[in-house]
């Protein structure tokens, strides 16, 4: 590669004074990761990442994350530099600049395209939500894995350069102390996931001071013993050690690469560099001249981008960018001419869309008073449409025995096996949200699994799903009290209800083997929603459907289930009580009670559904009612009503077998009988 010159200086200037200028504007914001960090980004972004600017989202792009996403202003100068094109809600590339220079003055502003942390789907050339430290590497984990397996799965002799992008990730002291970037970065180590760079800020500041409040460890050597490549650039301003850094993770053929990078905090800022006082929070007027002096800059300009700098970045990124996307848009021609299906599944990929005939293998389960347990009709089911949708991948949190999650004869992802479809994430739970997030941000529909209350450990990427409208889905079993002896710390209470309160997650627990069946039909649907699928230990009766209503009312979120057009009592149920409830009605009925007897797996789907059919279900007259579910009973009064009963948990679990467990916490025929007449006046 070339010498660095002069006019590269200017261009990390301006990033530099860009990102100071914006936050100083704001009055809000966080300057000084993005002064020490510029040398290093530049590098990346001009002299290795091969993205094309003109076409955003070319499926074999490099992947740039800023996991510490509090330096937003280093992206989003980037951004405007580099010239990427805007990109409207349906993919299309807009011929007009993601950010001009204008959104950078309107930094943390509403509406603007420069929110305070980087937003997916929201900016084009962010390539994910960051912010909550950690996640970020996650995601590029989850991205890094993606890419192998795509090549792996797709890849065909010589079309090699379809499918050989790389993953660039900066993050900083922040990260590497959360767990999640631990949990994450020891599974790409196992994975050997060489097309992964992670670049650490080690500038030993964090808000409260100095890293050496609470941090002596030894990144390197963690990361050496994670089977990470170490490398050590120790002056953030020196361009050439970076770029032969760089240079050295790219030639690493067995290991993902951390290169930690020494820099300064807020750098060329007297009186604020290498102290908090630069993480977050405006410089002030005074400090930015002074800097802007140390780099011999026009101390009172503002927002200065100097001849060249454009110029310069589109004959770094954008010339490189557009060959490489030229020279992609003609071999993928020729891989789909003789290809032709293979092409036509990426092609699907790229647009959320399912293939053809994707629920034809779904089964229909019979009648059976016996029944079996969720997770085990779940496992049927997962398993049948891993044979029409192939890139759906995924895994469990070390619990594919219990989770029924293992797709049968779909091998194994790992470093010699990159095709394989199953990803066993150890026991991760937050490290595997994360990274599902990376896999699902590349286009594959992943999915995780684990027990329920375990869901606690991973809910942080879970929010996060939701907020970028990723269709990742969960599927979390042993749901209820119903773990039996395993006791209070296996049995969840809160956790169903608190994963309703997320924004824009679907969350379903349904109630037979054919209720499983419609929820995974409305999971892999979901284009820009994450779902959440509970699934019980114990069995459940596969309900008669020539008897009661078709499985396929979930996709409203509740329906009834008997025919009863003006009834006395409301029963309403999910999952595991849906068969208390339809017994507690029958019982009712042989006594002159007319009750109706709801399922209502999906509180999100509900919502969404008319007033008029919501009202067809729960009509607004009808005030007596009970609603049965083994979880806590906060949340339920809007469908209880003020006068309502609800039978849920009011305290922890017990261990003990589920027949002990049942009577003694009030989940049986009798008490839901009860309830109801009492809810009569009977």
């Amino acid at each position: 590669m070339a010498e660095f010159t002069p006019l590269d200086v200017t261009c990390v200037n301006t990033i530099r004074t860009l990102a100071m200028d914006a936050v100083q504007k704001a009055n809000s914001g966080h300057p000084g990761a993005p002064m020490g960090l510029a040398p290093v980004a530049y590098t990346v972004w001009n002299r290795f990442l091969t993205y094309d600017p003109a076409h955003p989202l070319w499926p074999n792009r490099d992947r740039f994350v800023l996991s510490n996403g509090h330096a937003s202003m280093l992206l989003y100068s980037l951004i405007h530099l580099a010239g990427i094109k805007n990109v409207d809600e349906h993919g299309k590339t807009l011929d007009e600049p993601s950010l001009p220079l204008e959104q950078l003055k309107h930094f943390r502003q509403l509406n603007s395209k420069t929110p305070g942390h980087p937003e997916h789907e929201y900016t084009a050339g962010v390539e994910t939500t960051t912010g909550p430290l950690g996640q970020g590497v996650g995601n590029a984990v989850g991205m890094a894995i993606a890419q192998k397996w795509i090549a792996g799965y797709y890849g065909r002799p010589g079309f090699e350069g379809l499918f050989d992008h790389r993953v660039y990730a900066i993050c900083g002291d922040g990260c590497m102390m959360e767990g999640v970037a631990s949990e994450a970065a020891s599974l790409a180590g196992h994975l050997k996931l060489n097309n992964l760079t992670l670049i650490y800020d080690d500038n030993t500041i964090t808000i409260d001071g100095h890293t050496d409040l609470a941090f002596s460890e030894n990144v390197a050597a963690r990361f050496e013993a994670y089977g990470w490549n170490v490398l050590r650039v120790n002056d953030g301003n020196d361009l050439d050690g970076m770029q032969k850094a760089l240079d050295g993770a790219k030639k690493s053929t067995d290991r993902p690469t951390l290169i930690v990078q020494k820099t300064l905090i807020g750098y060329g800022a007297p009186n604020k560099q290498n102290t908090h006082g630069a993480h977050g929070e405006p410089l002030g007027p005074d400090e930015i001249k002074l800097a802007k002096k140390a780099y011999g800059w026009p101390e009172d300009s503002s927002f200065l981008v100097p001849d060249g700098v454009y110029d310069h970045f589109k004959a770094g990124i954008g010339k490189r960018g557009g060959d490489a996307f030229a020279a992609w848009t003609k071999q993928f021609a020729e891989y789909k001419a003789k290809f032709p299906e293979q092409a036509a599944q990426l092609e699907a990929i790229e647009r959320r869309e399912l293939p053809p005939g994707w629920d034809k293998g779904v089964p229909v389960f019979p009648a059976d008073a016996k029944g079996l347990a969720t997770r085990e009709s779940s496992g049927t089911v997962i398993n049948a449409l891993a044979k029409t949708i192939p890139w759906i991948v995924g895994g469990s949190a070390d619990l594919n025995p219990s989770t029924k999650t293992f797709m049968k004869g779909e091998g194994t992802f790992t470093a010699t096996t990159p095709a394989g479809r199953n990803i066993h994430f150890g026991v991760r739970e937050h490290g595997m949200g994360s990274i599902m997030n990376g896999m699902a941000l590349a286009g594959l529909r992943s999915y995780g699994s684990g027990f329920m209350i375990f869901s606690d450990y991973g809910r942080p990427p879970i929010r996060l799903a939701a907020i970028m409208n990723l269709p990742v889905f969960y599927v979390f079993t042993h749901d209820s009290i119903g773990v039996g002896e395993d006791g209070p710390t296996h049995q969840p209470i809160e956790q169903i209800m608190s994963l309703r309160a997320i924004p824009g997650l679907i969350v379903l627990r349904p109630g037979d083997a054919n209720e499983v069946a419609e929820a995974y039909k409305v999971a892999v649907q979901s284009k820009h929603a994450p779902v959440v699928l509970a699934m019980t230990r114990q069995a459940l009766p596969t309900l008669d459907r020539t008897k009661y209503a078709p499985a396929s009312g979930l996709a409203k979120g509740g329906y009834a289930l008997n025919d009863v057009p003006k009834p006395d009592v409301l029963l309403i149920a999910t999952g595991s009580e849906v068969a208390l409830a339809l017994d507690a009605g029958e019982k009712l009925a042989a006594e002159g009670i007319k009750a109706r007897v709801v399922s209502l797996p999906s509180w999100e789907l509900f919502d969404k559904q008319s007033q008029e059919y919501r009202d067809s279900v729960l009509p607004p007259s009808v005030t007596a009612r009970v609603c049965v579910e083994m979880g806590g009973a906060f949340g339920w009064e809007r469908f209880a009503g003020l006068t309502g009963a609800i039978i849920g948990m009011r305290s922890f679990g017990a261990s003990a077998p589920l027949k002990d467990l049942l009577p003694h916490f009030g989940f049986t025929t009798a008490a839901v009988v009860a309830a109801a007449k009492k809810q009569v006046g009977k």
